[in-house]
């Protein structure tokens, strides 16, 4: 294994930091309330971040988003990314690679994930989809969405033409619950069809499944045998980005409260100074390099062509549940501030939190892993 970033992969993350670090500021999130931010959203795009993950890779683009979740930065990065660009790069026809992938990576095209588990969404016709699905992440900003049918096939489903309704997260994932009924779809993969992109994870998880979207070569994805269904794929790699996010959302937790318990005296002394303080941020600092590492390591496997299945599972696990003790012991280092709501950190304490929603709770990422484990299919 090596992690080492390539070239272009460096030269990505630090134009990404600089990008996040200029225009995220405390200010700018505090006004774009549960919204995103177009400017910002624009400069990425602008700066060809979204298109350079063609090329650079899901570990690339896993440097990219702990960027993104260092400073909480509010655009649609992650979903767009992978959900659209990768999705579509690793499954889509050539035609519907050529047309869609362009708009995806200039960022006139957003697309969100919205997959959930078998019956939430079905084929009532030829084409056309039926059901609910509660809530799925920057829905307000997404052009598209991807959907999974109670078949598993992934579909593309233009917002145009569903029914959109905004809820009210605690968390700002300009989040919304999306109607289909008897909505056109195009499915992923098919050598022809409508202009429609999208994919996705159920807003409050990642998992689900669904098998390939269309044409046969989805099914394989160039990756090692045994073949890995478009499904799973688009499952797999939704989790190993977002726990690349999570990674950031935990270090930038973790930078505030070291500032925070450097600056803070107490009877004559930092309050870094104190053993109980270094101990909690010494137990945060591990917990976050363990969610790196995993997401790198899944990352760099499915980039290789290697099996990663597992791989995938025990990044979103550790994402999950160290995640939210990272998050929660940022916040409690920083004393009564960190009841503050408007206080930075807290964000940090609310994405961490629907981050961990989002993968799936700890223990039901462990069972299925177990259940992995169990059928012999785990990987060397």
């Amino acid at each position: 294994m090596d992690f080492t970033p390539t070239e272009e992969q460096t030269a990505a993350r630090d134009l990404a930091a600089r990008i996040f670090g200029d225009l995220s500021t405390h200010e700018r999130l505090a006004a774009a309330g549960t919204g995103s931010d177009a400017e910002l959203w624009k400069e990425l795009c602008a700066a060809g971040l979204v298109a350079a993950v063609a090329d650079i890779g899901l570990l690339g683009l896993v440097l990219l988003l702990e960027e993104q979740g260092r400073t909480t930065a509010q655009v649609p990065f992650a979903v767009s990314c992978v959900y659209g660009l990768l999705a579509v790069t690793a499954h889509g026809s050539g035609e519907q690679r050529e047309r869609l992938l362009p708009g995806i990576g200039d960022g006139t095209v957003v697309v969100s994930g919205a997959v959930s588990g078998p019956g939430a969404v079905r084929e009532s016709a030829s084409g056309r989809l039926s059901g609910v699905l509660p809530v799925v992440p920057w829905l307000r900003d997404a052009t598209h969405v991807l959907v999974a049918d109670d078949r598993r096939r992934l579909w593309l489903v233009r917002t145009a033409e569903a029914v959109c309704e905004p809820v009210e997260l605690t968390a700002p994932w300009s989040a919304g619950r999306l109607t289909l009924d008897g909505t056109p779809g195009e499915r992923l993969g098919a050598p022809t069809g409508r202009a429609d992109v999208s994919d996705g994870a159920s807003a409050g998880r990642a998992d689900g499944s669904e098998a390939a979207g269309g044409a046969d070569a989805a099914e394989t994805a160039g990756h090692a045998d045994p073949p890995v269904s478009a499904y799973d794929d688009v499952l797999a790699t939704a989790r190993i980005a977002f726990a690349g996010l999570q990674a950031g959302v935990c270090a930038g937790s973790l930078a505030r409260a070291v500032e925070h318990t450097n600056a803070r005296e107490q009877f004559g002394r930092p309050l870094a100074a104190k053993q109980g303080v270094q101990l909690r941020a010494a137990d945060a600092y591990m917990d976050t390099e363990a969610i790196r590492v995993t997401a790198y390591e899944a990352a760099w496997r499915r980039d290789e062509g290697l099996p990663y299945a597992s791989h995938a599972l025990t990044a979103a696990w550790w994402a999950s549940e160290a995640g939210q003790r990272v998050v929660h012991a940022g916040q409690h280092l920083h004393g009564g501030t960190g009841a503050d709501l408007e206080h930075p950190v807290h964000r940090h304490f609310l994405w961490g939190r629907q981050l961990d929603a989002y993968l799936g709770c700890g223990s039901e990422v462990l069972q299925e892993l177990g259940e992995l484990i169990v059928s012999g299919e785990v990987e060397t």
